[in-house]
């Protein structure tokens, strides 16, 4: 049964608490940052053009569900396993598909003219950081930080760009145990690797990791090896409201709470430690 533990904040485990908690692990993107705000308005008209393309029959409305079906469960993993199972279904069409990677380039592409304007604000320091930065989520960071715990940033977006970001906004200094995105090694590096190489390491016991997310994966990794997660069902790009569709995906993959942000910090802290 789900309660309010406070206004912003809500409880779906009730007596979910991780009070010697000394993991953090954070999600970048809609985790604590807006810079890539509206990425799936650029990907899903991308994928269901191309699947439209095909003339298999199926409506422009039944395209977008699958679509956006397979970008909400597939939210937090490396880009190109998104555009590996967006393969697969050119493929179950009867369609000759380009190479995955050729996909990502080609979304990449209409991302980086999508976002330009807010790296160059930001390189060029005309407006503040916190511009593209979710509410609150530094004075948390900074929060965690006082209370000694080791915290890692893990990202599905390219690690070039992740560690560039993250530097743009000037919050890489808080994650003290890494910046990780994407490598072009498929095997070397994931959010469950990353996870599993903390746990295995003695760096935390699975009940001293808290996670931090708004996609599916980074919750479902954190919930698997027994955790706290905490789901961020950011409206973005204002972040001030609960956003419905992330809400759902999350409370479906086990986050213990839901916040649209981290303005509640205190109420937050008090219900993740206890």
């Amino acid at each position: 049964m789900t309660e309010t533990l406070h206004v912003g904040i809500e409880t779906l485990h009730a007596g979910a608490r991780a009070p010697q908690a000394r993991i953090a692990f954070f999600d970048f993107d809609g985790t604590i940052s807006t810079i890539r705000s509206g990425w799936v308005e650029i990907m899903a008209p991308m994928m269901v053009d191309i699947l439209l393309a095909l003339k298999t029959g199926e409506t422009e409305a039944e395209l977008q569900a699958l679509v956006l079906e397979l970008i909400s469960r597939t939210t937090g993993k490396e880009t190109i396993y998104q555009m590996m199972e967006f393969v697969e279904n050119i493929e179950k069409r009867g369609g000759v598909p380009q190479a995955p990677l050729d996909y990502k380039t080609e979304y990449l592409r209409r991302l980086n003219i999508h976002i330009a304007g807010r790296i160059a604000e930001l390189e060029s320091g005309s407006v503040p950081k916190e511009k593209y930065i979710v509410p609150g989520a530094r004075e948390f960071l900074e929060a965690l930080a006082a209370r000694g715990l080791k915290m890692y940033l893990a990202s599905g977006t390219d690690d070039v760009y992740v560690k560039r970001e993250s530097a743009l906004l000037d919050v890489a200094k808080y994650f003290n145990g890494g910046v990780f995105g994407a490598q072009d090694d498929l095997k070397s590096f994931s959010k469950g690797m990353l996870v599993a190489k903390i746990i295995g390491s003695a760096e935390a016991r699975a009940d001293q990791i808290v996670g931090f997310g708004d996609g599916f994966v980074e919750i479902d990794e954190v919930k698997k090896v027994g955790g706290i997660a905490v789901g961020l069902a950011t409206d973005e790009p204002s972040c001030l409201k609960v956003d419905a569709w992330k809400r759902e995906r999350l409370v479906k993959v086990g986050a213990d709470y839901i916040a649209p942000n981290f303005l509640e910090r205190d109420a937050l802290l008090a219900a993740i430690f206890g």
